[in-house]
């Protein structure tokens, strides 16, 4: 791993052993190029995939891993080290732990341009900081959750939207942020990263719109949320489902063309009282044929309407195949470093391989 290319080449970060938006976030900035050395628990391999039952974590790829007993003070002394050593560290515990192990951002005056990324789910203030949580809490009270899924109740969007999407990008970007600023100043900070407040960012379009009466606090009642017939997902004769999205006019002129529908066999669409009826009349129509008959009526049109793929099928796929945008290593599948760069392109690492503490100052000298 010491031999790293990418456009963070030559970035030194360390980072705590942790789950979900934490390594996520290592992961992004190791494609890159970062140098990244983990520190797990002994006996941990240098991963935490036992927890989730993996045999495996693709999150963990791309980093050197160091065991420490943070509890003892070897352990505790040789983390502070490695730490100086850094250009940055990132760690995913509750507010407070850090500083209790003699590990927190004040703990490091001697090197004022380190920079100090914390991921948490409610941030390193507020009433619910030391509260435990998962994505799904925090998109309870992100407002985020109360959006998604049909009338009946919310759906459960995975954990990209929090874990990933609010949690580990805002990491990597604010570490970033916070990097290039140590680079022209000299002066490290603190990155306190919530997965409420990234959720809270990503809503911004949403809440625009809420607030300008655009938007009704309401599921399927809105343009976006699988309420208007023309962006939702429809049911085919073979089980499978085709996913809509003609919101513009072109579009939807297309899929009226692909369903062998004219304008004036149907209700006018603008009208959301014709909705209900709209969604029927498309939902028999779709219903009339398989998916993949469907798939050949609207490939390569502008009708923006396509098959709901598994994640196999995804991977096989002409467009992301082509594009590379799943790799096999080490016999498993998994996702190719994005976004992609025209100079100096990411690069997948391999599985956590784990070293000693005085192979990690070797590589770290100076």
């Amino acid at each position: 791993m010491s031999s790293k290319t990418g456009p963070l080449a030559g970035l030194r970060i360390v980072e705590i052993s942790g789950l979900g938006p934490t390594p996520f976030a290592a992961m992004c900035l190791a494609d890159m190029g970062a140098d990244v050395i983990r520190i797990a628990r002994p006996g941990s391999s240098g991963a935490d995939s036992h927890v989730l039952g993996l045999a495996v974590d693709i999150l963990d790829r791309g980093r050197d891993v160091i065991e420490l007993d943070l509890k003892s003070d070897a352990g505790r002394d040789t983390a502070r080290a490695l730490i100086g050593r850094a250009d940055a560290l990132i760690e995913g515990m509750r507010p407070g732990v850090m500083e209790r192990l003699g590990l927190g951002p004040q703990d490091f005056p001697d090197h004022p341009a380190l920079v100090y990324g914390r991921m948490t789910g409610w941030g390193q203030t507020g009433p619910l900081a030391h509260t435990a949580g998962h994505d799904i809490t925090y998109l309870a009270l992100s407002g985020a959750l109360h959006a998604i899924g049909p009338d009946e109740s919310p759906a459960i969007p995975l954990n990209l939207l929090g874990d990933f999407g609010g949690g580990g990008m805002y990491l990597a970007f604010g570490m970033l942020a916070a990097l290039h600023h140590a680079r022209a100043s000299g002066q490290g900070q603190v990155v306190d990263c919530a997965i409420t407040d990234g959720v809270a960012h990503l809503m911004a379009m949403i809440t625009g719109m809420a607030g300008q009466g655009a938007w009704a606090d309401q599921r399927q009642a809105n343009l976006l949320d699988g309420a208007a017939p023309f962006y939702t997902t429809y049911p085919c004769a073979c089980g499978g489902h085709f996913a809509v999205g003609a919101i513009e006019p072109q579009f939807w002129g297309q899929l009226l063309r692909g369903l062998e529908f004219s304008a004036n066999d149907l209700p006018d669409r603008d009208d959301r009282a014709n909705w209900p009826e709209l969604r029927a009349t498309l939902a028999a129509r779709f219903a009339s044929r398989t998916r993949a008959a469907w798939e050949q009526v609207f490939a390569h049109t502008d009708s923006c309407a396509a098959p709901v793929l598994t994640l196999a099928e995804a991977r096989a796929h002409p467009q992301n195949a082509e594009r590379g945008a799943y790799l096999m290593q080490n016999g498993l599948a998994q996702p190719a470093p994005a976004p992609r760069l025209s100079a100096s392109p990411g690069q997948a690492g391999g599985a956590p391989q784990l070293i000693t503490p005085d192979q990690a100052f070797s590589r770290w000298q100076g």
